[in-house]
């Protein structure tokens, strides 16, 4: 329906709790907006690994008292989905959970693999067998071959066999294992809550349950939770951090602190910035809802132009709809948003959003507002323009569906029909968001919006020809 990028995923792990499974479906409602198509907890007893999974949000698939009683344990991880590499498919559900000749295992994982498929041919020349088509499972295979003793070695050993993007949670029956790539890619934050040690992709899971925050890992950083407490380690050779930017314009829930940064502060610094490079002579900002906030705030407030909520949101449609049987012009569109004339009309109107896509969606809003009156229409968009598409855990579309990539920002604009059209400069973005706090962290990865990709992968999917290298 909207012209967006899609969520990715997002995990969630407790340790040594009674109510394991209970509190890893609360962390799982805080990070629904993570991934919407699919959710599941792996508990464990001490003995035993049980699983629940199922297509659909959180509140749906655990949505009767009795599914708890068939997951018990003091320790539970688990994941909430959107399909970034595989198909939105029951079998691709996570946490993926095996058994071997070690016991059984479970992993949750945020991130994108660039090599899986180069790695998943060798193993299955070699004579592996594969359940599902999610990148995932690969590290599965590695990790149930390798014949390390200790399991740190084992999945350390897996993982250095793959490229990409990770933040990762094990279960076994025993212990559980957190980890995220030596880039940083994917947040993944340490809390915990009476006595027991909590791992999340955002706090804003470990603020649900309140649970103390910690502290985030480290890139290239793995922790072990058993009996005996915590571990660190760090297994992989150093390379440079390179957290993912859109995590603070878009995929984070704004009331979280990532990578050092609390991300409402960020986003309306990014409106702040937009302010200072593309002013505009207007009455009234108005964002898009709900991204859009934050940054339309901070542009209000540093260009002395009034902030109205000229949008609003219906927070109560579903991923699907039936259309009417006579056509409504925009009605995708409508359904969702819906312009408050009073407001808008006769007006000037400066309307913030955090990106456009493939413009389609922009171009649709833009002509409501008209319809509602409005006398000018400047857009603004806190973030630059977003040329190339994502291979670490985004579900970005292919580069030629990016308007970005092949039109010039006044042709967007004609496009789009605003009046003026203004994006944050890939400069403006960096300086507002800040260095994140995180030792030897000195950058984002923008590779969305430059093209200089943090991580070599052997193809570029449909975009071979880049020449980015």
């Amino acid at each position: 329906m909207f012209d967006k990028f899609n969520d990715e995923c997002g995990v969630f792990g407790v340790y040594g709790h009674p109510e394991a499974a209970n509190l890893t479906y609360l962390g799982l409602y805080a990070l629904q907006h993570r991934g919407q198509e699919s959710c599941g907890i792996v508990a464990s007893d001490g003995s035993r690994l049980r699983a629940h999974k199922g297509m659909g949000l959180v509140a749906d698939v655990f949505k009767h008292d009795s599914v708890f009683e068939t997951i018990p344990g003091e320790s539970a991880i688990g994941h909430v989905r959107y399909s970034t590499a595989g198909g939105n498919d029951f079998k691709n559900c996570q946490p993926i959970m095996v058994d071997y000749h070690r016991g059984g295992i479970a992993v949750a994982h945020n991130g994108n693999l660039v090599n899986a498929q180069e790695v998943r041919n060798d193993l299955e020349r070699k004579g592996s067998i594969f359940s599902t088509v999610a990148d995932t499972e690969v590290i599965i295979h590695l990790l149930a071959r390798s014949e390390c003793d200790s399991l740190t070695e084992r999945i350390a050993t897996a993982l250095n066999q793959v490229k990409g993007a990770y933040s990762l949670v094990f279960l076994t029956e025993t212990r559980m294992v957190a980890v995220r790539d030596p880039n940083g890619f994917r947040p993944l934050v340490l809390g915990k809550l009476d006595g027991a040690y909590v791992v999340a992709s955002e706090t804003c899971a470990l603020d649900l349950i309140e649970a103390q925050f910690i502290r985030e890992l480290e890139p290239g950083e793995m922790v072990l939770i058993d009996k005996t407490g915590l571990q660190s380690f760090h297994p992989f050779a150093q390379t440079q951090p390179s957290p993912c930017i859109f995590e603070h314009i878009y995929f984070a829930r704004p009331d979280s602190t990532i990578f050092g940064q609390q991300v409402y502060h960020v986003r309306k610094e990014f409106g702040r910035m937009l302010a200072r490079e593309h002013a505009v002579e207007a009455d009234l900002v108005i964002p898009i809802p709900d991204s859009g906030v934050p940054a339309a705030i901070g542009y209000a407030e540093e260009s002395g132009i009034p902030f109205q909520l000229g949008l609003i949101r219906n927070h109560y449609v579903g991923r699907t709809f039936i259309e009417p049987q006579q056509s409504i012009r925009h009605f995708g569109v409508k359904i969702k948003l819906n312009p408050v004339r009073e407001i808008i009309e006769g007006k000037r109107v400066v309307v913030i959003d955090d990106s456009i896509v493939r413009g389609t969606t922009a171009r649709k809003i833009i002509k409501m507002i008209r319809n509602a009156g409005a006398k000018e229409v400047h857009v603004r968009i806190s973030s630059p323009p977003t040329s190339y598409p994502c291979y670490y855990g985004i579900d970005t579309p292919t580069r030629k569906e990016l308007i970005s990539s092949s039109h010039s920002v006044e042709e967007i604009n004609r496009y789009i029909t605003s009046d003026t059209l203004g994006y944050l400069s890939i400069e403006g973005m960096h300086t507002a968001a800040g260095a994140p706090i995180v030792d030897n962290v000195k950058g984002y990865c923008d590779a969305c919006f430059s093209g200089k990709y943090p991580v070599r992968f052997p193809r570029l999917k449909d975009d071979t020809q880049l020449g980015l290298f």
